[in-house]
């Protein structure tokens, strides 16, 4: 990332001061997030600003990336013994997916109540579920909810009227024109979107106005497979091939 800042500098003018970077021996090939994402607002919650998310379940890239946060939602019935081992094993605020259309009623109340308890920043709740079951929610918990938007047919209106603290828009590629909409009714209201795969793509929809973006990183067969490719590159000594002394 780059998180260079500007300061004003003694005559009136400004000076370019540079954020140091700390790395380690062993942890610096990390999973990044897309520069782009940094021209975003943020949104802030209990003093932390929130930039850009990592859509993933995957602990080892939870513990091995730069996003802000997590935006912890899987095609399971949502578990507590998962939000629980996400929860325990990251360093950055953790959005934990609570259901909403086949675990919904009660049991979407009791998992995002237990989200609670267990440290989560925010639930997330997707997009079929009903306003009623999502006013239940907002009003059982005291952190926020995030309400999944898919289509531009949704009454965003009544979500937020039934408790919803933060919208996520989710619509491939049509995502920049829906929270383009969104932002044309509701100006002030926070957005975190979908960020796309390229950073064209991200910086379309941070262009938008989505104050914050999720990204969903590289496989762990797609990061292997170019560790591998440098392997296969390197001689039986851990040289690289063409560079040993004669």
């Amino acid at each position: 990332m780059d998180n260079n800042e500007f300061t004003p500098g003694e005559q009136g003018g400004e000076t370019k001061k540079r954020t140091p970077n700390i790395e380690s021996k062993l942890r610096h090939n990390i999973v990044k997030m897309p520069e782009e994402i940094r021209k975003a607002s943020g949104i802030v919650i209990w003093g932390r600003r929130i930039k850009s998310l990592v859509f993933t379940t995957d602990i080892a890239i939870i513990r091995n990336c730069d996003a802000d946060a997590v935006l912890a939602v899987y095609p399971f019935t949502p578990q507590q013994a998962i939000s629980s081992c996400i929860i325990q094993s990251a360093y950055i605020p953790v959005f934990c997916g609570v259901g909403g259309s086949l675990t919904k009623g009660l049991r979407s109340i009791t998992m995002a109540k237990d989200a609670e308890a267990i440290g989560a920043m925010g639930v997330v709740v997707n997009a079929a579920i009903s306003n009623a079951n999502l006013a239940a929610i907002a009003a059982s918990v005291d952190i926020p909810v995030v309400a999944t938007i898919i289509t531009p047919e949704t009454d965003v209106a009544a979500r937020i009227q039934s408790g919803a603290s933060i919208l996520n828009v989710s619509a491939a590629d049509k995502t920049p024109e829906m929270v383009e909409k969104i932002r044309r009714e509701f100006p002030d209201f926070p957005i975190i979107a979908t960020g796309g795969p390229t950073p064209e793509a991200v910086a379309r929809t941070v262009a938008a106005g989505a104050n914050a973006v999720s990204i969903t990183p590289p496989s762990t067969k797609a990061l292997f497979s170019e560790i591998m490719k440098n392997y296969r590159e390197q001689d039986g000594s851990g040289g690289i091939k063409g560079t040993e002394k004669k």
